[in-house]
């Protein structure tokens, strides 16, 4: 939990404002706890309102597993080794669920599972880059098509189709303009 949350945290238990919540805070090393009870000796805040404590679980009012919290506390800060694991995994699901198309005037030349376009970019990224490029101003159009929204991906491929498409016009035009 950073500064920021604590202080907020703090300021709606003790119902006090910010600038109380934060000097608690920083004076006591940002622990809440400690912070709390500061404020309840300086009478800003009053002490817990529970009169009656039982161990007996029919009397608690929010009955918490233990199980439960640790899995909780545990799970709070992000482990980088898993959101890293997370994000290769959703990455190569992503790749493998899902195709680039390639078409020319609405007919598909061919489809290429989405892995092997990313193999092929890590081992020749100048030679595809460059085929990529080149067969747009022959009229190719490229799409993902799959089980995943690629709407923006699909967007920004129509946009560079698009821009091909008003280069070769332009140039086309300027051939016409000399002649």
């Amino acid at each position: 939990m950073d500064q920021m949350e604590k202080v907020d945290k703090l300021r709606e238990r003790a119902n006090v404002t910010y600038e109380e919540a934060k000097a608690a805070l920083e004076s006591n090393n940002w622990d809440l706890l400690d912070a709390m009870v500061a404020l309840e000796k300086q009478g800003k805040t009053s002490g817990p309102e529970q009169s009656n404590y039982s161990t007996s679980y029919e009397q608690q009012q929010e009955y918490i597993k233990v199980r439960d919290k640790v899995y909780e506390q545990q799970n709070t800060k992000p482990h980088v080794g898993r959101t890293i694991r997370d994000t290769i995994r959703r990455f190569l699901r992503i790749c493998l669920d899902n195709s680039f198309c390639v078409k020319r005037q609405d007919e598909v030349i061919f489809k290429l599972p989405l892995i092997i376009l990313v193999l092929l970019v890590l081992v020749a990224w100048k030679v595809v880059l460059a085929v990529g490029v080149i067969a747009l101003f022959f009229g190719f159009r490229y799409s993902f098509e799959g089980k995943d929204d690629l709407k923006q991906a699909n967007d920004f491929m129509e946009g560079a189709g698009n821009v091909a498409e008003s280069f070769k016009e332009g140039f086309q035009a300027k051939d016409k303009q000399e002649e």
